[in-house]
């Protein structure tokens, strides 16, 4: 059978580090299934050093160049990244993590089984300066069922770890911007829309942790957002008002009264 074709996504935004964004390059080229064409959004102005590394992929390596004058956010890129796109299969890749070599190849090969699957995502190790310092693990569940069941209290796949269908994607309205949960967001309209989800056991992208990850993860705004998706879950019948205020409440404690320290140690130990 004749392999499918797919392409990869990536954005890089001038908050980038040029070295970690040439080694997440590195990765995505550097695989036991190579993609077929790489897309990349430059999300507004970046550094000449990250200039550099575009021109040098878009020469060497072919890569597909996309750029925005103006920094138009993760979803509106992701979106924009989409679109350009040839290829119905598509891996998510993000500028400052590293692929495991056989990623592409595993979520290839779970495609070619299972043609009613949408989403194909893995487990995911957090890492410190280098993949050799581990730092956490996060792990999901491998199911439909278990994803599913998940979704309805927090985010059940790791965004940078995907490879989706494109289509899919298409019929539950496509990326959009969403503070700080696009990708969850995403999710849930997929769950509406009938999508099939998987995740591998293998733990397929080193994430790279930086030390202001917990500050993102807290806040008024972020606890609005979050707040926001619950209520869209409630009002399409996702969840019910008992999960719908355990979720709030919940959040409240951890996002906005709990410090920054205390909130990392309690989601490593997650």
């Amino acid at each position: 059978m004749e392999k499918l074709k797919f392409s990869v996504s990536m954005c890089v935004y001038g908050g980038d580090d040029p070295d970690n964004f040439r080694q997440a390059l590195e990765s995505v080229y550097d695989q036991t299934c190579p993609p077929d064409e790489v897309v990349l959004v430059v999300d507004g102005p970046v550094s000449e050093e990250i200039n550099d590394i575009v021109s040098f992929y878009e020469k060497e390596k072919s890569l597909i160049a996309v750029r925005l004058p103006e920094n138009v956010g993760h979803g509106n890129a992701r979106r924009t990244g989409f679109e350009r796109c040839s290829h119905n299969y598509i891996a998510i890749a993000d500028a400052d993590d590293i692929n495991a070599r056989t990623r592409f190849e595993r979520q290839i090969q779970c495609f070619e089984k299972d043609i009613e699957l949408s989403v194909v995502g893995s487990g995911v190790y957090h890492f410190v300066g280098n993949i050799n310092n581990i730092a956490s693990i996060k792990k999901f569940p491998i199911t439909d069922i278990g994803i599913k069941k998940l979704l309805k209290r927090r985010c059940p796949v790791a965004q940078p770890s995907v490879m989706l269908k494109k289509q899919e994607v298409e019929k539950a309205g496509g990326y959009l911007d969403w503070y700080h949960a696009e990708d969850y967001y995403l999710w849930i309209r997929m769950y509406l829309s009938g999508a099939k989800f998987y995740n591998l056991k293998d733990y397929c992208v080193y994430m790279r942790k930086s030390k202001d990850q917990m500050k993102r993860r807290g806040g008024f705004r972020y606890f609005r957002s979050m707040c926001k998706l619950f209520r869209f879950m409630r009002m399409n019948k996702i969840i019910g008002w008992p999960l719908y205020f355990f979720n709030v409440i919940s959040r409240f404690i951890v996002q906005i009264l709990m410090p920054n320290k205390l909130r990392s140690y309690i989601r490593k130990k997650m």
